[in-house]
């Protein structure tokens, strides 16, 4: 049987026809028959090439508002049958059905509809039928027919037609077919999602754009990203993104999104060891850097304010992988750039996913984002003695950190700077400890400092520990059986504390 198909009659059928012109010119070159309805026929002729109506095939105008063009056996059966299939030859013959070999077709908008916020019956009306129709029989008789179902696809379709004419291999048939289907189960899992809403019935995700990762997370690993980074960020300069760096990259935009004021974050494993806010962007870099300057090393950086050329000389003296901005001066870039693989991303985009998703035992786990920032009205006084005023924007911007570092989780800090944490610790008291002894080691003083936790407290421990260190002013959760305790302790010790009523735990 011989795998390579001449492309006779193509049915095209699209609203992306930037690019179209130039696979047109091709195939109309090898006298390709052209079969289409409405705009597109009305583009192809406006080339100067013939194209016969659809309606003009099957008897049969576009009815109920444009609902039904193509659904009919003579289009259908042309795109399903099998070449080799006597019987099918039959029937197609005694028919009258063309062999159809190409189709080129695209999707409404149903995505871009539902995004727009148009009303439910206009979204309704994008639910396409005879495009996924099309693309399904298509690609599903590979073997003989090809299948475009995106304008993603064109380029392929364009460089195939250059190097065969018009004809195609079981191979590049395959691939397209392949393409197509991806393009109709993404289709189906967003309409799925809109008509599911918030009652998780089940979990339909699609993402294109399949970039291949150097490795994953170690070197013997195959890591894979699938997304359209291009959509939150320009990549000015430096080596190609890792799986690594793209987890601490989410860490650190997912921070940096809760801070308004101009602040500077160095993240570390997806945690953060140093952070400032401050009036200006080069004091909020030396004050994050001065939270951990040893952690700092090898760390992903992130500002909230452009970065300019005084910054970017202070920066430039520590080695780091990743920096992140909404804008570079060109001065900046300049000394930015001396070292050749460090990555330099211009943020376009905050956007980031609504629900998080992660692989666990044979299924998935999908919860709601974190994205609840707490406010001043929102602060529960719990205590006799009440938090000063200049004590609530330490502690708000404690509990912005505490947040996005990994449970369980203390931040201690002081003049709106992360003096320092203590992460991922299996008991809440070493978390303090190890906050504690790292503040020591980079001599910070610890008095007047506020602690955040991203859970409550069992015991009063934690307050007492704290408080002996210097800390007199506390924000966390609450929800323990002994919250009293540590309300006790802090009355009777002179410490102020605010409970928010919600927890931010982050396994």
């Amino acid at each position: 049987m011989d795998s390579n198909k001449q492309i006779k009659t193509a049915l095209i059928s699209v609203f992306h026809k930037d690019g179209l012109d130039k696979i047109l010119a091709l195939l109309n070159k090898d006298n390709v028959r052209f079969l289409s309805t409405g705009g597109t026929k009305a583009f192809i002729n406006s080339l100067g090439y013939e194209c016969d109506a659809v309606e003009d095939l099957t008897s049969y105008p576009s009815i109920l508002g444009g609902r039904v063009k193509t659904l009919h056996p003579k289009v259908f059966g042309g795109i399903l049958s099998r070449r080799d299939n006597e019987s099918d030859k039959r029937e197609v013959a005694k028919y009258e059905i063309p062999d159809i070999d190409l189709v080129i077709v695209d999707l409404y908008p149903f995505e871009a509809t539902v995004a727009s916020g148009a009303a439910e019956e206009d979204i309704i009306e994008k639910i396409d039928i005879g495009g996924i129709s099309l693309i399904r029989a298509a690609a599903k008789n590979f073997n003989d027919v090809v299948i475009v179902a995106s304008k993603a696809q064109y380029q392929p379709l364009y460089e195939m037609l250059q190097k065969n004419g018009a004809s195609s291999t079981i191979e590049e048939r395959r691939w397209f077919a392949k393409e197509a289907f991806a393009v109709s189960s993404g289709y189906d899992s967003a309409i799925f999602s809109y008509f599911d809403k918030d009652e998780k019935s089940a979990i339909r995700v699609a993402y294109n754009g399949a970039k291949t990762l150097r490795y994953g997370e170690n070197p013997h690993q195959k890591g894979f990203f699938y997304g359209n980074l291009d959509e939150m960020f320009t990549q000015v300069h430096g080596k190609e993104i890792s799986y690594n760096n793209l987890l601490d990259i989410d860490a650190a935009v997912n921070l940096i999104n809760d801070f308004t004021e101009p602040t500077f974050a160095i993240l570390k494993h997806n945690n953060a060891c140093g952070v400032a806010s401050r009036d200006s962007i080069i004091d909020a870099w030396k004050d994050a850097l001065a939270g951990d300057p040893v952690s700092a090393f090898g760390g992903v950086l992130i500002a909230n304010r452009t970065i300019d050329a005084p910054a970017a000389e202070e920066i430039n003296k520590i080695f780091f992988e990743v920096i992140i901005a909404p804008e570079f001066t060109d001065d900046a870039l300049a000394i930015l750039e001396q070292k050749k693989n460090r990555i330099i991303l211009v943020q376009k985009s905050t956007a980031t996913t609504p629900s998080v998703i992660r692989t666990a035992l044979n299924g998935v786990l999908v919860e709601d984002r974190d994205t609840h920032v707490e406010s001043p009205e929102e602060l529960r006084q719990v205590t006799v003695l009440p938090v000063k005023e200049s004590q609530i924007d330490d502690l708000l911007f404690a509990n912005k950190i505490v947040k996005h570092s990994k449970s369980n989780a203390i931040v201690l800090a002081k003049g709106k700077q992360l003096i320092a944490s203590g992460i991922g610790q299996t008991s809440r008291v070493d978390a303090l400890k190890q906050a504690i002894e790292k503040a020591h080691s980079f001599n910070f003083d610890l008095n007047g400092a506020v602690m955040a936790s991203d859970a409550f407290f069992p015991f009063a421990d934690c307050v007492e520990i704290a408080h002996k260190a210097g800390v007199n002013a506390v924000i966390q959760p609450g929800g323990s059986v002994r919250d009293n305790d540590s309300i006790e302790y802090c009355n009777n010790n002179g410490v102020a504390m605010v409970m928010t009523g919600i927890r931010h735990f982050k396994h």
